[in-house]
């Protein structure tokens, strides 16, 4: 596919009222529920080629340091892809926004020097292969830096996130669930755990079911510091 291609790609996806909802309510939730700060540790420190999975509108690109080359942002929504391209032209460093899924990313084996995942593995339909995806795209000692819903929460928040994830929330929320375990499906696509971190969003706010979150690295096993 070519790079900065309009046409929906493979795996595409629709959910124009999730996609409105979340552009809208996106830059509100960076400036008031702490979102802004995670993003920026999220891509704090790295460089080269980057490849952000499900880039959403692209409220990530304006944080991206200095010292990265080129990002190449993939999506399956395209609304949600119109709007990263507008972001893409107001970012510090070169954006390509291209359409496609996280399971068969429009990419060369090798070609990055970091994964970013920000809130994607929750909606993707195949956590496994989209791992797998990013494994294979990254070079030889690159790494992957994750924000996703994390398994924070006593037991009776754990069942209400697997009752939500069985009825009403994947519909209302663009297919996201809520009750996977991002950092295990790291370890067992290969991974190995770098420093990683649970947080709540918003920080001062109530404990929702959508508050508890995870932010970290990873390496490939073979190739990266042993993980914890």
């Amino acid at each position: 596919m070519r790079l900065g291609s309009e046409a929906p790609g493979p795996g595409a996806v629709r959910h124009p009222v999730f996609a409105r909802d979340y552009a809208r309510v996106g830059a509100g939730a960076d400036a008031r529920l702490g979102f802004a700060g995670v993003r920026g540790r999220l891509l704090a420190g790295l460089s080269g080629r980057v490849i952000e999975v499900g880039a959403g509108n692209g409220l990530g690109f304006a944080r991206c340091p200095a010292a990265v080359a080129r990002v190449v942002a993939v999506g399956p929504e395209p609304l949600l892809g119109r709007l990263a391209r507008e972001s893409a032209r107001r970012a510090p460093v070169p954006v390509d926004v291209v359409p496609g899924a996280a399971e068969a990313l429009p990419v060369a084996s090798g070609a990055f020097d970091a994964v970013v995942l920000s809130l994607v593995l929750c909606g993707v339909r195949d956590v496994a292969r989209a791992l797998g995806e990013a494994r294979r795209v990254l070079r030889p000692g690159g790494q992957v830096r994750f924000f996703e819903h994390g398994r924070g929460g006593g037991r009776a928040m754990r069942l209400t996130r697997c009752a939500l994830d069985r009825t009403v929330w994947p519909a209302l929320a663009g297919g996201c669930h809520l009750a996977r375990d991002p950092v295990a499906a790291l370890r067992c696509a290969g991974f190995a755990l770098g420093p990683y971190r649970e947080l709540t969003l918003p920080g001062g706010g109530p404990r929702l079911s959508a508050s508890y979150c995870v932010l970290g690295a990873a390496w490939r096993q073979d190739d990266g510091p042993g993980g914890r």
